[in-house]
């Protein structure tokens, strides 16, 4: 009998080993946009295809709209384990690295092709690992477009900024770009720019033309500069520990599903950018303003000494390599 009960035991305890094998892996996946932008069609086109890889080995749950974590929290909640992935700006990384910063300086990239081949090169790729001693792995890098500047009156020339309050990122580096023009930089949650723009506590704020239309920014702003003087780009990342703790034979396929929604999220927002930027147009509710060759150049001109403000903790070989990706 004692024989018996030993195998029943040893049995259970090999069955308990294979259902903790074939045990369902979630993965909750936390951005802070609506769905129907890039990052929001990239976030379900990752689950799409896990699910259709994985099947029920695999759950991607996708919380948008800042339903989770906010970008200025999420970091803290996949360090605990709480999310597994996430995809904040670019600017959100700074408590952890400096050197993502260069992505902030403005008028560095004169368009998104030129964003696309310095990521891609072999500084962009370096930067995915620039967090690990940190416990965060970059997966790649997502796609928003270009930005431009929005407030409740013209902005053609830097002096028009003088004196103007504008939600930030929390980041340094855009801070002092519009310090650079005399303004006043708020650093605050981007869930609430809506309101903060509606109740006029800022008079301005930079984004791209699919969040300004998504989040309809435009119907609050009366104005709003085709700038082009920055870059909204996302970092998709994850934990070390999570990362690295997935199955063998399931992490590639996850890496693998996650190139596939980066590439159709990039491929889409420059598509609606374009989209985008017509339906504000055509609402009639804010009026766009195009920069001629020489106001752009003031801009440049007014912005232009952030980069050397912060060379040293960006490193000047990575700015020269952005500049370099312009040619």
């Amino acid at each position: 009998m004692r024989g018996i009960k030993m195998g029943i035991a040893a049995a259970a305890l090999a069955f308990a080993a294979t259902s903790a094998q074939a045990a369902d892996i979630t993965i909750k996946f936390s951005h802070v946009v609506a769905e129907n932008t890039p990052k929001g069609k990239m976030a379900n086109k990752f689950a799409e295809l896990v699910h259709e890889r994985l099947g029920d080995r695999v759950e991607v749950e996708v919380y948008p709209n800042s339903q989770l974590f906010g970008d200025n929290k999420v970091l803290e909640a996949m360090a605990l384990g709480d999310v597994q992935l996430a995809a904040p700006s670019l600017s959100k990384f700074g408590k952890y690295t400096s050197k993502l910063q260069v992505f902030d300086l403005p008028f560095l990239f004169k368009d998104m092709k030129a964003v696309e081949k310095f990521q891609q090169g072999p500084k962009g790729q370096e930067l995915l690992h620039s967090m690990e001693d940190k416990g965060f792995i970059g997966l790649g890098y997502l796609h928003n477009g270009m930005k431009q500047l929005s407030a409740s009156q013209p902005l053609i020339e830097p002096a028009d900024a003088d004196g103007l309050k504008f939600r930030i990122m929390s980041s340094d580096v855009l801070a002092a770009q519009f310090e650079a023009v005399q303004a006043v930089p708020l650093k605050k949650p981007f869930s609430e720019v809506f309101t903060l723009l509606q109740t006029k506590a800022i008079d301005g704020q930079e984004n791209t033309w699919s969040n300004i239309y998504s989040k309809k920014f435009f119907e609050v702003q009366d104005h709003i500069t085709e700038s082009n003087h920055g870059v909204l780009d996302y970092l998709v990342v994850t934990s070390a520990d999570f990362w690295n703790g997935l199955p063998d034979d399931i992490r590639p396929v996850i890496k693998k599903s996650l190139d596939e929604a980066i590439a159709y999220g990039n491929k889409i927002s420059m598509e609606k950018a374009e989209a985008d930027k017509k339906a504000i147009a055509e609402s009639g509710r804010t009026t766009i303003h195009e920069l001629t060759d020489e106001q752009r150049a003031a801009w440049v001109e007014s912005m232009k000494p952030v980069w050397k403000q912060f060379e040293g903790d960006i490193g000047k070989d990575l700015i020269d390599a952005a500049v370099a990706s312009n040619g």
